[in-house]
């Protein structure tokens, strides 16, 4: 078939990668503008009108999709079906009944659950064992459109939003061709509803969203960082300055050599260090979390080990 491609992130470009190496035909893609990023502030291209250009595809970067000239550009596209991976823009309903099989959209969770902007990091800042992928008919709301396919995943517990974003935008990858080829072979699309009862909401992150609260449980504190990994940075501070938290891990009990549970000691306070590890910081229930990785302020981001030989963590110190 042939297949319009929307899509602007790192995450989208894996499927159109794989589009380009299907049998289907990909006649244009539709991304964002350039944007200036840096410090510099150079106008930098998204990273799928950079796959698009070497695969010399031609590439339409309108600034509103709303207005109805692309109408006329996509139809003239001859495209059958549009694919959708975080584009980043609202579509206009009557740009969806131009291709033949509509758009379908890649979206990473288990809809209903985790629609929105944000769905593979606060399914690891919720504590989520599984998720997955879902191939889903574009429609006016947000993320409620039929399901056509789905494919699940565990979340391990090693897992952060960076590892789970590359995981699944190879599986939705998968999944959209396996999709398509389908579709060509039927002639159809066969999808479901959406059970609007159990949709959940999966809103932008916030920075303040990232705040660490020590007085939580540990896993509930661990998860948040695994999170908000790739932004904000889940973040702390001492004595008023910020302290990215970048990696943490549980830990036992018996790795503490003091008593930690003596109430004197406030959650947020370091209660030991593990040399070549880090250090464990009491949390609230009385839990441990090591930190691994970190961001001191006016530093670059450091092992946690080394933060401690530098004398930038110390025993007793507190954060809060």
């Amino acid at each position: 078939m042939k297949v319009a491609f929307f899509g602007t992130p790192q995450f989208a470009t894996v499927t159109l990668e794989r589009l380009l190496e299907s049998r289907h035909e990909v006649v244009c893609v539709v991304t964002q503008p350039d944007r200036p990023r840096g410090r510099g502030r150079a106008l930098q291209p998204p990273p799928v009108k950079q796959v698009a250009e070497r695969a010399g595809v031609p590439v339409h970067q309108p600034e509103s999709i709303k207005r109805p000239p692309f109408d006329d550009t996509l139809s003239a596209s001859g495209a059958d079906v549009a694919v959708v991976v975080a584009y980043g823009q609202i579509l206009p309903a009557r740009l969806l009944a131009v291709p033949r099989f509509g758009f379908l959209n890649v979206h990473g969770s288990l809809l209903p659950r985790y629609r929105g902007a944000a769905p593979i990091q606060w399914a690891v800042a919720n504590g989520e064992r599984t998720t997955g992928v879902t191939i889903m008919q574009v429609e006016e709301g947000l993320d409620s459109g039929p399901i056509v396919e789905r494919a699940e995943i565990d979340i391990l517990d090693d897992d952060d939003a960076r590892s789970l974003h590359d995981m699944l935008s190879v599986v939705g990858a998968d999944l959209m061709i396996t999709t398509l080829d389908r579709i060509e072979a039927a002639g159809r699309i066969e999808s479901t509803p959406q059970d609007d009862a159990h949709a959940t909401h999966a809103p932008l992150i916030r920075r303040q969203d990232a705040r660490i609260d020590w007085t939580l449980p540990a896993d509930r504190i661990i998860w948040r960082i695994r999170g908000f990994v790739l932004w904000p940075g889940a973040f702390c501070e001492h004595d008023g300055a910020e302290i990215k938290v970048l990696g943490a891990e549980a830990v036992a009990p018996e790795w503490v050599s003091i008593d930690w549970r003596n109430k004197a000691i406030p959650a947020g306070a370091v209660v030991d260090v593990v040399k070549g590890r880090g250090f464990i910081v009491k949390t609230g229930n009385d839990g441990l979390v090591l930190v691994t990785r970190l961001q001191p302020p006016g530093k670059r981001d450091m092992d946690a080990d080394s933060a401690i030989n530098g004398g930038l963590i110390k025993i007793g110190m507190r954060l809060t």
